[in-house]
């Protein structure tokens, strides 16, 4: 299983910079940064509810699930 991150594609949605988002949700830009380019293993879900809550939108909106090629393989 791969847990995509969408937050690059809500900014742009929003129009929204990186920095003036973490600014909203008193979030370093380099943590941020790391979250976006999925560089991080986990999320604080009081991240999550800040980020949601200053782009208006879902956690569903922000990261998606998919199935690994491996693992379609290997149920089938």
């Amino acid at each position: 299983m791969t847990i995509i991150i969408r937050l690059d594609r809500m900014l742009a949605d929003r129009k929204m910079q990186l920095s003036e988002l973490a600014e909203k949700v008193d979030v370093s830009i380099v943590n941020l940064s790391n979250l976006k380019t999925g560089k991080v293993r986990a999320v604080r879900f009081s991240t999550l509810n800040a980020i949601c809550k200053a782009l208006g939108c879902q956690p569903g909106d922000i990261l998606e699930y998919v199935e690994d090629e491996e693992e379609n393989h290997r149920s089938v």
